[in-house]
């Protein structure tokens, strides 16, 4: 017996939903149907892929792992079938895009615009949503941020490229704030602030409370979005953190923290390395752009002085 595509499909339902019965309405079959089937693919397989018991079934180790390489098998089948249907249909092929915010992006599509290739884009707060969804198949490229101190979970098989080993996070102050006069901002100056983080961004409570909590502070902390975020500081109801090639306005200064004490990495995230290779490019073309807009940012990429502007933060091409 070989595996067919509606044996991996069979299996995936029985783990998702932990039994025959449910599984067999699922995929629209009758439950002695699925059982027989199973049992062949164990034959097949050489093992007992799940534990039937009274309450349901669930997998055994081996089915743990033939389930698990089931899965991006038939995410990769679902992708060939909606691409190739899109094709037929004249639509050509979509560069499917999901990233964490960014200014880099404005940039990044534009460069990667193509005749019959236009990128669509897909924005999340969560990185590690982001991840999956290139390896279920759903996305083709992910530009996501890992918070120093808190690990994305990167599924097995994807590709990973660094844009930027360490990209120090910058404080977004009121313009009329004390700190404000100063290009470089310690934390204390900000003790007496609120701020405010957006705890639904992977990591990013977590690093903003260990940052805080290594300089000695307890500040009262909101919870919102990060437009929120900049609208309240422009009222100078709070302070927050923001990406160091955010620009200040009239109403808000944007400020390097001293001593750099919050970073991220910026990632790129594929399923083949060919992928990563066709959008990096633009992509690096397009951060360095926007990160030299900001005169803060660049104070820190390019320092006064003789030597040639360089990129100090970026990570060595693999």
């Amino acid at each position: 017996m070989e595996l067919e595509v509606r044996h991996l499909r069979a299996l995936c339902a029985i783990a998702d939903a932990g039994s025959l019965h449910r599984a067999a309405r699922q995929l629209g079959v009758a439950q002695p149907t699925l059982s027989t089937q199973l049992v062949r693919i164990e034959q097949a397989l050489g093992g007992p892929l799940f534990v039937r018991e009274r309450t349901g079934c669930r997998p055994t180790p081996l089915g743990r792992t033939v389930v698990g390489r089931a899965r991006p098998l038939l995410a990769d089948m679902r992708a060939l079938v909606r691409e190739a249907r899109a094709a037929a249909a004249g639509g050509g092929s979509r560069l499917r895009i999901g990233s964490t915010a960014s200014r880099a992006l404005a940039g990044w599509l534009r460069r990667l615009r193509r005749p019959g290739r236009e990128p669509t884009l897909q924005m999340d707060v969560s990185a590690n949503a982001l991840l999956r969804g290139v390896a279920a198949g759903q996305l083709d490229i992910a530009f996501v941020h890992e918070v120093e101190g808190c690990p994305l979970r990167v599924p097995e098989g994807l590709r990973l490229r660094v844009l930027v080993e360490r990209e120090p996070q910058f404080v977004m102050v009121p313009a009329a704030h004390p700190a404000a006069a100063r290009q470089v901002v310690h934390l204390r100056d900000l003790a007496a602030d609120r701020w405010m983080v957006d705890p639904t961004v992977d990591g990013e409570w977590d690093g903003v409370h260990r940052m805080l909590r290594t300089a000695g502070l307890d500040p009262r902390v909101l919870h919102g979005d990060y437009h929120t975020a900049a609208s309240l500081v422009a009222t100078g109801d709070v302070v927050t953190v923001c990406q160091p090639s955010s620009q200040s306005r009239p109403d808000t200064a944007v400020r390097r923290i001293h001593g750099d004490p919050l970073g991220v990495r910026l990632l790129l995230a594929a399923r083949t390395r060919a992928e990563l290779d066709a959008v990096y490019p633009a992509l690096e073309e397009a951060y360095w752009e926007v990160a030299r807009q900001s005169p803060a940012y660049r104070d820190l990429l390019e320092p006064p002085g003789p030597a040639a502007p360089h990129r100090p933060l970026a990570a060595p091409a693999p």
